[in-house]
């Protein structure tokens, strides 16, 4: 189908006033990417409480924010740590509050949005180490908030879906305590980029091939000498058997597409429980831009139920 008449709106007025994958320059990409956020935020349901927070980084503090949504339940709550995208350039908690908000009401879960470091002042693995380190304290800690670490789950878009997906493998093969559900939005999952759809995607659609060449350079260093780490491109790890269950969401007019494809392919090759819902008509990015694009809607009430039928079962 051609691209949604939501998103095409949304193309063509980055096309008049530019966006954050326009400019090599990370500070103005970043004033770029959080100018859109209060034109891609729509209303958002309300909450039992938002709070500001710190927990230790392997780099000193690392802030976070816990979503606690309104609810009936009696005890402790399910926990999903959300990783936020922006192209480990640009993006913030602040940039991706209404998506933490959406998924904390709709599974019902205690959200724990991660402001992660960020390049190129601080390349790979340092988003990585922050995520990780986070999602761990989590899993030993979420009591502390009021909620229950043996029901975990991860999230994230784009970067922020990367970061999932290589926490879930560091922590496999780590083991101890793992999360029981992983949500990847358009997930980057293979920084070498070469699949299909980055050639034939890779103009007119927002996220461009010179806008992903700008992140993953800056993220992994001109040189690329991280791309087949599995840390940083989570398709290239050995196995992906014994992961946890998941939901991987892709954008028909995405140069990501066939990479988050390929991604959903693998796990059930490797025999993990893994649902793959590709949206149709949608751009990379789609799911943040709740007011302009109804869609994003339902691709979050889709994240939220998966997780909360993973927190239930």
């Amino acid at each position: 189908m051609p691209v949604h008449p939501h998103c095409q709106a949304v193309l063509d007025a980055a096309a008049a006033g530019g966006t954050a994958f326009d400019t090599r320059d990370p500070i103005e990409a970043r004033a770029r990417y959080e100018a859109g956020t209060a034109a891609f935020a729509p209303p958002t349901p309300a909450l039992d409480h938002v709070v500001e927070d710190m927990l230790d980084g392997p780099a000193g503090p690392l802030p976070i924010r816990v979503y606690r949504p309104r609810t009936d339940t009696v005890g402790a709550l399910p926990v999903t740590v959300f990783f936020h995208g922006g192209g480990w350039v640009f993006g913030s908690i602040a940039s991706h509050d209404h998506m933490a908000r959406q998924l904390a009401h709709g599974s019902g879960s205690l959200v724990i949005s991660v402001d992660y470091r960020l390049a190129p002042e601080h390349p790979f693995p340092a988003a990585y180490d922050d995520c990780l380190a986070a999602t761990r304290h989590s899993l030993g800690h979420a009591g502390d908030l009021g909620g229950d670490p043996t029901r975990l789950g991860v999230a994230g878009d784009s970067a922020g879906g990367n970061l999932a997906a290589a926490v879930c493998l560091g922590l496999r093969d780590a083991g101890g305590p793992q999360p029981v559900f992983q949500l990847l939005i358009y997930p980057a999952v293979d920084l070498a980029c070469e699949s299909p759809s980055h050639t034939e995607l890779g103009e007119g659609y927002l996220l461009t091939a010179q806008g992903i060449d700008s992140c993953v350079s800056a993220y992994l260093g001109a040189d690329r000498a991280a791309v087949g780490d599995w840390r940083a491109s989570p398709l290239k790890a050995p196995s992906l058997a014994s992961l946890p269950p998941a939901l991987v969401q892709t954008a028909e007019f995405d140069p990501l597409k066939d990479e988050g494809r390929a991604y959903a392919e693998a796990l059930e090759r490797a025999g993990v429980a893994v649902t793959h819902t590709p949206y149709a008509g949608m751009i990379h990015g789609f799911a943040r831009m709740g007011a302009p694009v109804n869609t994003a809607g339902a691709a979050l009430d889709e994240g939220a139920a998966a997780l909360k039928r993973a927190f239930n079962t």
